[in-house]
This record gives structure tokens, sequence and C-alpha cells, in this order.
């Protein structure tokens, strides 16, 4: 009898383990959620905290008719819209919509170096935004699950099957930039409106001029791991570097191309 009790407690934490979402499906839900439009079905309010969505899907109306009363709508029924990003926590997946809900320049963006009397900013800094936050919370631990499954779980609010003017306008591009935005990732030839489609805001911009020409650097990823630069000629992308970055910050060779 004890040798059975040890085993069946034994068991439990495999169990359990079974009902949270694994590293790889969170890499898989962050790659396959960044960048979808959606059109909104229930007004979003602009709100600086996120919206508590249930995963039963219901929300608290209250939060978010406070909200929308204070800050105005970020979309409205029939708006699309896009994940611009996604982070999921212990017991719920945030999703920032167009952006978030910030107005104004991150504190990094005000920053300019320069010798003399001439400086540039490091980043060329962000547009307004209107958008919002919302945060799906799960009872307990967020679930293993696919992109279709939380598309499925945001229907009350979020439409992703309705075909759109984007997805008409991606149907008409090359076939090389098609798959290029399907598998959001950037390659040379792209403009900056198929890269946002494709990979979302970038978390920093560059500019340096070579050889009389301007360039722009479009940076995506975050330390400890991959980090893609995306560079600009004008509007067309005429480079595109992966490398992987350290805890320090330090960035290794750029890697093999699969």
């Amino acid at each position: 009898m004890k040798s059975a009790t040890i085993f069946v407690l034994a068991a439990l934490p495999a169990l359990a383990a079974k009902d949270k979402i694994t590293p790889e499906d969170r890499i898989l839900l962050i790659r396959g959620m960044t960048a979808e439009h959606a059109t909104v079905k229930q007004t979003l309010p602009r709100s600086k905290k996120p919206l508590h969505y249930k995963s039963n899907g219901t929300w608290d109306k209250e939060q978010w008719t406070d909200a929308g009363r204070e800050n105005g709508p970020a979309a409205r029924v029939g708006d699309m819209v896009r994940i611009t990003k996604i982070e999921i926590h212990g017991d719920s997946i945030e999703l920032e919509i167009n952006g978030g809900f910030r107005t104004g320049p991150k504190w990094h963006e005000r920053i300019q170096v320069g010798t003399g009397s001439r400086t540039s900013p490091i980043s060329q800094g962000s547009n307004p935004t209107a958008g919002t936050v919302l945060s799906v919370r799960f009872d307990g631990h967020v679930p293993p699950m696919e992109t279709k499954d939380l598309k499925k779980l945001l229907t009350p609010i979020l439409d992703f099957e309705k075909r759109s003017a984007t997805e008409n306008y991606v149907e008409s591009l090359p076939a090389p930039i098609q798959a290029a935005i399907k598998e959001k990732r950037a390659i040379e030839g792209m403009d900056k409106e198929q890269v946002m489609m494709a990979m979302g805001r970038p978390r920093a911009k560059s500019r340096e001029t070579k050889d009389g020409v301007e360039l722009e650097d479009w940076i995506y990823g975050e330390p400890p791991g991959r980090i893609s630069f995306v560079t600009f000629d004008g509007n067309k992308v005429v480079k595109v570097k992966e490398a992987y970055a350290g805890l320090g910050g330090s960035v290794a060779e750029p890697l093999t191309p699969k």
C-alpha cells in the first residue's frame, strides 16, 4: 500500500504538467498570433489597464464601460485590428491590439547621441497609438492550446475568419512575399507595410548614412534570443540579418539560414 501511494504522488506532477502550456506551444502561439488581423465584433475601449476577458467567453462589462467613458474606443464594431504583441503569463494571455494604449514616446526614444553640436535619436520613435490590451484570463493556469484554439476562444469579440481588404492585398503580391508574410518573416524587396504585416511593430529603429545613402534598421526580438535586423533603403528592404543575443546583450554571429 505504501509503495502504491508513493507511485500516485510521484505521478501527480507529471499529470499536472500536461495541463499547462509547454514552452514549445508558447513559441508557436506567439508566432501564430503576432501581426494577425481580426474584425471587431464588440467595441474595444482604450484602457490604461488590460481589459479582462474570461476564457469562458465573458468579460467585465463594467470595466470595459468605465474605460470607454474615460479614454474612448480603440476600435468599433466592424473595424479591422491587428495583434501587435502577445505575452503569456501564468494564468493569462495578454494581447496588445494596435500598439496598445500608450500615446507618447518611450524614454529611450528621447535619447540622442552624436558629436559636437550634431546629434540624432538612437531610434526613430513611434507614432501615437490608439489601441488597447486584452487580457485573456484562465482558471489556474494557461492550458495547452494552438493558435486556432485561442482564435476560437476570442470569437465573441474578434472574428479572425472574415476575409478583409488586407487578405485580398496579400493575395495580390508576388508568391515569395506572400509566403514570407504567412511565415512571419522579412525578405529583401518587401516594403515597410509588408514587413509590418509579417512581423508587426519593431522593438527599435535606427538610422545611419553609408556612402551617402541613408539606411534605416528595424530591430525585432529581445535578448536572450533571436534578434532580427531588417535594413531599408527608402521604403524597400535591402538586407535581412539574424543573430542571437545573450543575456548581456552581446550579439553572436548571424545564424545559419535554414
